[in-house]
């Protein structure tokens, strides 16, 4: 267990949700691989995955003007997948708040 790290709950996975109803987003360790990623959320939200997409994102180099003069820093580099559930099949993050 572990290879899920957090549901994305994002403005533009949100719209991807609405649009199509079987579609959630997960960030994921970067070295779990699609089988991993299915049977970790069908065992956590006893659902049936269909397909599992995934998507490496680098980290970028940043840098800010301060009063206290340039700020640098990186931001970090991620692992997402996008997870299709079988039709009529439904994750809702909310249901614990």
């Amino acid at each position: 267990m572990g290879i899920i790290i957090k549901p994305l709950v994002t403005e533009k996975m949100t719209s991807i949700s609405e649009k199509h109803n079987n579609r959630f987003g997960f960030i994921v360790r970067p070295e779990a691989n699609k089988l991993e990623i299915k049977s970790e959320v069908e065992a956590m939200y006893n659902v049936t995955v269909v397909d599992v997409n995934t998507m490496r994102y680098s980290g970028k180099n940043k840098t800010r003007y301060t009063k206290a003069g340039l700020v640098k820093g990186r931001t970090n580099a991620f692992k997402k997948a996008i997870v299709t559930l079988k039709e009529g099949d439904t994750i809702d993050f909310y249901s614990n708040i």
